[in-house]
C-alpha cells in the first residue's frame, strides 16, 4: 500500500465506528503491514512532517487497530507498534490545547484540547493484553487514533473555525484564511 490508499475527508467511512477485532490471524498482520507502508509512503512525500501513527479506518478498513511509531522524533526509524482494540481506560489531568494534523485531513492543522496523560488497554498482534500509560505527545497520539476508531476526526474537537493552520513551504504553521475554511464546510459533514 501507499499514500494513495489513505482516505481523506469527506469520505464517510472516517465517520463510522470500527468493529472489534476477534481473530489475530494473517489478515490482521497484513492489515498492520499495509498501514505501515501507507504511513511511510505518505511521510516520504512530506518534507516537514513525520507519520507518527495511523488507524485502520484511514486505509478504509473499519477494524479497531492502530499503529504508533516507536521513535516519534526520528523519521529514519521506521519501527511501529501495533495495538489492537485499544481503549482509553483513564484520562488524567486537565486538557491542554496543542496543534494536531492528520493524514486524513489534507494540509489542515488546528489546536485540539487533549488530556496530558492517559491509561490505555489493548492487545498486541499475538492477542496478548497490555496496559500502557502515556504522557504528553504520546497521550495525544493515542487519543487522536482511538478517536478515529470511533468515527471522530480531530477537527471535530475544534469549535472555532478561525483556528486552523497550514504548513508553509518552509515548515512553519500559518493561519488559514477564514473564507477558505467556510468553503471547506464539507469537512464537518
Amino acid at each position: 500500500m501507499n499514500r494513495d490508499n489513505i482516505i481523506t475527508l469527506p469520505n464517510k467511512h472516517l465517520r463510522q465506528r470500527s468493529k472489534k477485532v476477534f481473530e489475530f490471524n494473517n489478515h490482521l498482520h497484513k492489515l498492520i503491514e499495509n498501514m505501515k507502508s501507507a504511513t511511510i509512503d505518505w511521510e516520504d512525500h512530506r518534507n516537514h512532517e513525520i507519520g507518527v501513527a495511523l488507524a485502520a479506518p484511514q486505509i478504509d478498513v473499519l477494524e479497531r487497530a492502530i499503529i504508533v511509531r516507536d521513535n516519534l522524533e526520528n523519521k529514519d526509524d521506521k519501527g511501529f507498534t501495533a495495538l489492537i482494540n485499544p481503549s482509553i481506560v483513564k484520562k488524567l489531568g486537565e486538557p491542554v490545547e496543542d496543534f494536531e494534523g492528520c493524514l486524513s485531513v489534507c494540509d489542515l492543522y488546528g489546536k485540539v484540547p487533549r488530556y496530558p496523560k492517559v491509561k490505555v488497554e489493548a492487545s498486541t498482534l499475538d492477542g496478548k493484553k497490555v496496559r500502557l500509560t502515556a504522557e504528553g505527545f504520546l497521550a495525544r497520539i493515542f487519543q487522536h487514533e482511538i478517536d478515529h476508531l470511533n468515527g471522530i476526526v480531530f477537527i471535530d474537537h475544534i469549535k472555532d473555525r478561525d483556528a486552523f493552520y497550514q504548513l508553509s513551504p518552509e515548515g512553519e504553521l500559518i493561519k488559514v484564511d477564514h473564507n477558505e475554511i467556510i468553503k471547506s464546510d464539507i469537512l464537518w459533514n
